[in-house]
């Protein structure tokens, strides 16, 4: 353990003690938020919520079945709403979807929901990470992932900067080592 982590780590330490409200990971998909969302509430000792999940969860159905359905402006209106609700929530760490922050109104309810945390990676890193068989539906028809990431991250990049409260990389890193890092980096907030 990192001695200067040990006030985070604490039995009865949590956010609140640090004044943070909440942690929410952003990032594009195969950054690792669900990973290290994960662990990151566990030494925290705090709930662990994944909006995608909870999303499919409420909707009954999974994420592809809803963009084929109702398309991503039906998809990113389900997901509009539920941010809402999570971050009006106290002491969660909460894992967002890749696309979360290209509505305006996602990213400023993101910053007053609590600490937000982006979990920068490389478009190489993405591609070994979402090649493993995971559905995903901006990725369904594309021809070349790797262009394909290479555009949404193009895109995204800037607004994921912009909602965050400070970044950290997870090319080639264990999930561990990432959430120290967000730990330390948390004490300073």
């Amino acid at each position: 353990m990192i001695v200067g982590l040990r006030v985070v780590l604490c039995p009865g330490v949590g956010v609140r003690d640090l004044g943070v409200r909440n942690v929410i990971l952003i990032g594009p998909m195969g950054s690792g938020k669900s990973a290290v969302g994960k662990q990151l509430a566990r030494a925290l000792k705090l709930p662990f919520v994944d909006a995608d999940i909870e999303l499919e969860q409420r909707a009954g159905v999974d994420i592809p079945l809803i963009f084929e359905k109702e398309g991503e402006a039906g998809f990113r209106v389900r997901e509009r709403e539920l941010i809402a609700e999570l971050v009006g929530r106290n002491g969660i760490v909460l894992s967002t979807g890749g696309g979360v922050v290209l509505l305006e109104e996602n990213r400023r309810v993101l910053r007053a929901g609590g600490v937000v945390v982006y979990l920068e990676t490389s478009v190489a890193q993405q591609l070994a990470r979402v090649r493993r068989g995971e559905n995903r539906p901006l990725l369904a028809n594309a021809p070349d992932v790797g262009a394909r990431l290479a555009e949404l991250v193009s895109h995204r990049e800037p607004l994921y900067a912009e909602v965050a409260a400070f970044s950290v990389r997870t090319d080639g890193r264990r999930v561990r080592d990432v959430v120290q890092e967000i730990l330390g980096q948390l004490h300073g907030h």
